[in-house]
């Protein structure tokens, strides 16, 4: 699938991310950055050294619906910068995949992956995905859904056309075209389970929203609001980066938001002890990993981690495309099966 296709299929708040990621870059001077949630310490020093870096992108599902629980990471992405070649890699996640936790526990902990942002919040999301591609993960940006909220009121409002009904969450948009305010996108945005799309279609939902964000905020009538936009926007983003982190990310990649590429993992529907998951073939993963680890400046490694292992086992459920039995028998693993996962 070519990038400029792909991005059709980002999901919300990874383009939440990068509309802040852009605005934090060109709109360094208010200083508004620093309502964001940081790091008093550093986990990795690869910005201060100026290399190439890795960052996992997080959203979750709290700041809306008067939630304030930790919530499950709703999206994920991995975004390499290469400061050298100034390219960005942007790799989404399906947040049902197939995945081993990396937990303490004694048995594998295999869930679906957007289990371990709520199991552990960003360090265990981290180390999930880390070994779930075979790639190091540097640092992580964390943003709740109350931001895409703000970010629609803000612009007054998005103009969108559906040719479904989409309800969800007390609010109900018809067929037809629509101007929304902020509560009504994010009801918008999230209906997943009545699309006949899925999941998938959700995602474009999601992208005809974020896309008209990013248009409105070019104009000139805004921009000069981005710094209590970004006041607004600092609650519902935390980031283990330092602020003098920031600062160099700023002064140091700024040419890599010059070349993004954006790409997706894309799954299989599969059938576990009651759960649908998304299973990702071993040489999609392994595609992803090279890429990544390339970006990185790093050789390419061969991914041999519970995901491959299961895969092997899986050799039926590969051949043919009609099957939904994934068999996870044969490894020391926990599976489960709670269908909010």
């Amino acid at each position: 699938m070519k990038a400029k296709k792909v991005i059709g299929y980002v999901a919300t708040m990874v383009l939440v991310l990068s509309v802040i990621g852009v605005l934090v870059f060109k709109f360094y001077e208010y200083k508004a950055f620093k309502t964001i949630k940081t790091s008093t310490s550093s986990v990795s020093n690869k910005i201060n050294q100026q290399k190439p870096f890795s960052v996992l992108l997080l959203g979750v599902d709290t700041g809306s619906d008067g939630r304030i629980d930790r919530g499950l990471s709703d999206s994920m992405m991995v975004a390499t910068l290469n400061p050298r070649t100034k390219q960005t890699l942007l790799y989404s996640v399906p947040r049902d995949s197939l995945a081993e936790i990396k937990t303490k526990h004694a048995k594998k902990d295999v869930q679906k992956i957007n289990a371990a942002y709520e199991i552990g919040k960003a360090p265990v999301a981290k180390k999930t995905v880390s070994v779930f591609l075979g790639m190091p993960l540097d640092y992580s940006v964390t943003i709740d859904m109350g931001a895409l909220k703000e970010l629609v009121d803000f612009v007054g409002g998005v103009t969108v056309k559906t040719d479904i009904v989409v309800s969800f969450d007390g609010q109900t948009i018809p067929k037809g075209t629509h101007h929304l305010n902020g509560e009504k996108a994010l009801a918008y945005t999230r209906m997943r389970y009545q699309d006949p799309r899925g999941d998938y279609g959700r995602q474009l939902r999601q992208q005809e929203v974020l896309m008209q964000i990013v248009h409105k905020l070019q104009s000139p009538q805004y921009m000069f609001r981005i710094p209590t936009l970004m006041n607004k926007l600092g609650s519902h983003i935390s980031t283990d980066l330092t602020t003098q982190q920031i600062e160099k990310l700023i002064s140091h990649y700024h040419q890599c938001t010059k070349h993004v590429v954006t790409k997706q993992l894309v799954g299989r529907e599969a059938w576990i002890n009651g759960s649908s998951y998304q299973v990702i073939d071993t040489v999609s993963l392994q595609s992803a990993s090279d890429q990544l680890r390339k970006n990185l400046g790093l050789t390419s490694k061969k991914l041999h981690n519970t995901e491959t292992k299961l895969n092997e086992l899986n050799t039926d459920f590969f051949s043919n495309l009609n099957s939904t039995t994934y068999n996870t028998a044969g490894l020391d693993t926990t599976y489960y099966t709670d269908n909010t996962y």
